[in-house]
């Protein structure tokens, strides 16, 4: 009974990591990207998704409740985490633990970066906008803090896309889960230049 509990919530964690996790981060990525076309292509940017209908629930409903149950378990199974030695490749468990690494990792980004994006606003101390961005940004170590951030997050995204379609029976034998990893890499490489494009564009 409970090994059949714990499938249910690893298939549970997989795919919420995903949908709609992944999709938010693909959607923030994009967002944030627009701050390489200016200060004000940003700020129209963030002023669309403000003025979205019912901001607050869409946030705990598809962002901020979903997170906390990818992270609480994430957390349970990055300290349950064994090696599959006899299944997987050198390689692939090397990132099983980068996996378990980047996840810890970004749920600390996430955590400060909602501090100092989301809980400022709602104290009512600062508006989320390009000056916000680029005053956080004259800290080298925010900085440094928030591209490691992005990278972690990327990574963990991309090898989620491997391991999802592993546990979702999608890439069963080597030829197509070699082609799965190609695909990520790609995906890794393609997101982190989005992302860290995003990240320098407020310095």
């Amino acid at each position: 009974m409970a090994s059949k509990k714990n499938f249910a919530l690893h298939k549970l964690h997989t795919l919420l990591g995903l949908f709609p996790i992944g999709l938010f981060l693909l959607f923030h990525l994009t967002a944030n990207f627009q701050a390489t076309k200016g200060p004000e292509a940003f700020n129209e940017a963030v002023g669309l998704i403000e003025k979205a209908p019912f901001l607050l629930f869409l946030e705990f409903a598809f962002i901020y409740l979903p997170l906390l149950f990818h992270a609480i378990y994430g957390l349970y199974l990055a300290f349950q985490a064994k090696p599959n030695n006899g299944n997987y490749s050198f390689f692939r468990n090397q990132m099983y633990l980068w996996q378990r690494i980047t996840g810890v990792f970004t749920l600390i980004f996430i955590a400060w970066h909602v501090w100092q994006t989301r809980i400022v606003k709602a104290l009512g101390t600062a508006e989320i906008n390009y000056d916000l961005m680029h005053d956080i940004f004259t800290n080298p170590v925010m900085i440094a803090f928030y591209a490691v951030g992005v990278l972690s997050a990327v990574f963990h995204l991309c090898n989620g896309v491997w391991s999802f379609l592993v546990h979702w029976g999608i890439t069963v034998g080597p030829r197509s889960q070699r082609m799965a990893t190609y695909f990520t890499m790609i995906l890794f490489v393609a997101l982190s230049y989005v992302g860290l494009r995003a990240v320098f564009a407020f310095v």
